[in-house]
């Protein structure tokens, strides 16, 4: 479609950017409204479905149009990463940006690191990085550290729902024996236990499913300080962010190439595809218009709950179900309605 034609059309859905090492989240933002321009479309919204730091990489939503409505939701969505922790040295960022302020030569047997990772699993306290994005008194904390102010930070209570050491493809987990000392020792295990085996690890690579707040930096630390040594992160992917995988996600040559002509529709996924986890709902034309005006609709005969109603394939608004009342939480004003 030439650009001429994408003049009048205001794309709505997610694009799902494989973000490259060294490009910021609001940069990623900025090249998709100018491939967006590029390509002759109408003004159209566009924001992020949850930051990715400069020096991660991987999955990162970008929401169109309508979309941007449910980015808050993507927030809150738990999140998968592949990370790499390289023991002896321990940043002030906690990540290959920073300054070294501690080091270590001791290194824990790579069956101490498969033991002490229970220890991380589930709720747990966290201490967020000092060079971070968290405001403390309305001013961020990286901002009064890279300032030389002392920042106290507030530890948080976040959620590790897996964490496992990352293996190949097809490895099959089972097939890999990580008995141990340490898997039977009570409270935190000795990583320099004389009886353990000496293939000592330099870094290790491991996969973590979190909940929304979780910083890897904080885990990575805090898991080489519990095996008796200080590390930092290397290396950081975010494999999965809510409902949106690696799979889905188009690179950056990709993304410029829809500016040159490339067909859009071939990489946009659709708005409820960030409503995985939502039932839909179907709508009758007299519905579709009451919660498009705004109105409550009663007699629904639906559990209580949050619903994507629609018309047909056309969305038409999130609505809450409360004793068979529906209240509309978030209208929906696609291309399809306006036309």
């Amino acid at each position: 479609m030439s650009a001429a034609a994408n003049s009048t059309i205001k794309p709505d859905g997610w694009l799902v950017l494989d973000k490259p090492r060294g490009l910021g989240s609001t940069q990623a933002v900025g090249a998709v409204k100018r491939v967006l321009r590029e390509a002759g479309y109408a003004r159209t919204k566009v924001g992020h479905g949850g930051t990715l730091d400069p020096l991660a990489e991987g999955v990162l939503p970008i929401a169109l149009g309508e979309a941007t409505k449910l980015a808050g939701r993507m927030l809150d969505a738990s999140k998968i990463y592949e990370f790499t922790i390289q023991f002896g040295e321990e940043t002030d960022t906690l990540d290959t940006e920073g300054e070294v302020v501690e080091r270590s030569d001791r290194r824990p047997p790579m069956l101490a690191v498969a033991a002490v990772l229970e220890h991380f699993t589930g709720a747990i306290e966290q201490l967020p990085p000092t060079y971070s994005a968290l405001k403390i008194d309305g001013k961020r904390a990286y901002d009064r550290a890279r300032a030389g102010e002392q920042v106290e930070m507030k530890p948080r209570r976040v959620t590790i729902h897996e964490l496992s050491l990352w293996r190949d493809a097809g490895e099959d987990p089972q097939a890999v024996d990580l008995t141990s000392t340490f898997a039977t020792t009570t409270g935190r295990p000795d990583p320099y236990d004389p009886g353990a085996p000496l293939e000592l690890a330099d870094s290790v690579t491991l996969v973590a499913h979190v909940s929304k707040g979780t910083y890897i930096r904080s885990l990575a630390r805090d898991i080489a300080r519990a095996l008796g040594t200080v590390g930092h992160v290397t290396y950081l992917r975010r494999t999965k962010a809510g409902p949106f995988s690696e799979k889905q996600a188009i690179s950056l040559d990709l993304l410029n190439e829809i500016g040159k002509g490339a067909p859009l529709h071939q990489s946009l996924l659709p708005l409820e595809a960030g409503l995985d986890d939502i039932p839909a709902l179907s709508l009758d034309p007299d519905s579709a218009q009451a919660v498009r005006q705004g109105r409550v609709i009663s007699g629904m005969p639906h559990k209580d709950g949050l619903y994507f109603a629609k018309l047909e394939d056309i969305p038409v608004a999130l609505l809450e179900i409360v004793g068979g009342t529906a209240k509309v939480v978030r209208g929906f004003n696609t291309a399809d309605v306006a036309e």
